[in-house]
């Protein structure tokens, strides 16, 4: 019986996870763009990550900047985030991953070359 309770107790130590709301945003972007002279438009929601193995101990170090450039470059029109949740993953024990999840509408700049939306 000890056994099986040592078992399930290390089962969900393992499994565990845990996910933390970091920021809410109303605006964010990365990119450098002129605000005044463009004509925007909302996009779809976008999500981006940056997420690194845990082995032990992490594998590399995650970047909230890598994940919110990864949701803004998912459309080449887009400058921007409108609504924006930071999120900072923690799925590891021993094993795992960690990392930052940035999500939010896209601001699409129709003045860009390429990017005209009728």
């Amino acid at each position: 019986m000890k056994k099986a309770i040592l078992v399930a107790a290390l089962s969900t130590l393992a499994l565990s996870a845990c996910t933390v709301r970091v920021a809410d945003m109303t605006v964010g972007s990365t990119k450098n763009y002129n605000i005044n002279a463009a004509k925007f438009v909302k996009g779809k929601r976008v999500t981006g990550e940056d997420t690194y193995p845990v082995i032990l101990f992490p594998l590399g170090i995650p970047n909230v900047k890598t994940a919110m450039d990864r949701a803004i470059e998912t459309n080449k029109c887009a400058v921007g985030l409108s609504d924006v949740v930071v999120t900072h993953l923690n799925h590891a024990f021993i094993f795992g991953s960690i990392g930052f999840r940035v999500e939010g509408d896209q601001i699409i700049d129709t003045t860009q070359p390429g990017c005209n939306r009728g």
